[in-house]
């Protein structure tokens, strides 16, 4: 009679236990996929301070607030002064750094320009493409010379910045008419990003090619 009761058409029942174990299978199968799936897009992984974006992007938030800083300040660098003859409020002095170095000149102000290339040529592929870039830059700045030790002494730091910059370069950009001009700038920022968070400050002020090849 037990088994009678065991009995529907086609076969016996399924066990509930069984039936429970299937569930509980397929929701641990279901939350596996889940977060294999939220891993491989990076879900989890937390952005590097020293990559070139991160280091980019605190540069240009340090930009913005010098300038902010400086909203403030007179056509000659002084604090705008208020009907009470005292500085207005949002003025903020400007973080001192290294001196630009003046030239004589009569009538116009103008800046001495110191140089100083990169010893050994900067190698890199294009992004997606077999095609190799190879640069040699000379860095271009009107500070006095703490700015050139700085880089002197950041060789390294820099070359790698520069490098991680060249990486992601496609060959669909190289074509573009300015795309020198806009792969040096991105190189300047990129190394005073890199001197701004050694020594509290670039100075960098021009990124030139002396060498310039793409095979």
């Amino acid at each position: 009679m037990a088994d009678e009761q065991e009995q529907v058409e086609g076969g016996k029942k399924k066990s509930p236990l069984k039936l429970i174990l299937l569930i509980v299978g397929l929701i641990v199968l279901l939350a596996v996929t889940v977060v294999a799936t939220l891993a491989a897009t990076g879900f989890f992984s937390q952005p590097d301070p020293n990559s070139v974006e991160e280091l980019l992007k605190k540069a240009d938030a340090e930009k913005a607030e010098a300038d902010k800083a400086k909203e403030g300040e007179g056509g000659d660098g002084q604090p705008k002064l208020g009907p009470d003859g005292k500085p207005l409020p949002n003025y903020k002095a400007a973080p001192q750094g290294p001196e630009k170095v003046t030239k004589n000149a009569a009538d116009v102000k103008k800046f001495e320009s110191r140089y100083k290339e990169m010893g050994r040529p900067l190698l890199a592929n294009l992004s997606g493409s077999r095609k190799v870039m190879q640069v040699t830059v000379a860095i271009m700045t009107h500070y006095d010379d703490n700015v050139l030790k700085n880089i002197e002494k950041h060789d390294f730091a820099l070359r790698m910045a520069a490098l991680d910059v060249m990486r992601q370069v496609s060959e669909a950009e190289v074509d573009k008419p300015t795309f020198r001009i806009e792969l040096a700038e991105k190189l300047r920022l990129a190394m005073n990003a890199v001197l701004e968070r050694y020594e509290d400050f670039g100075g960098i002020e021009q990124v030139l090619f002396t060498e310039f090849v793409i095979q």
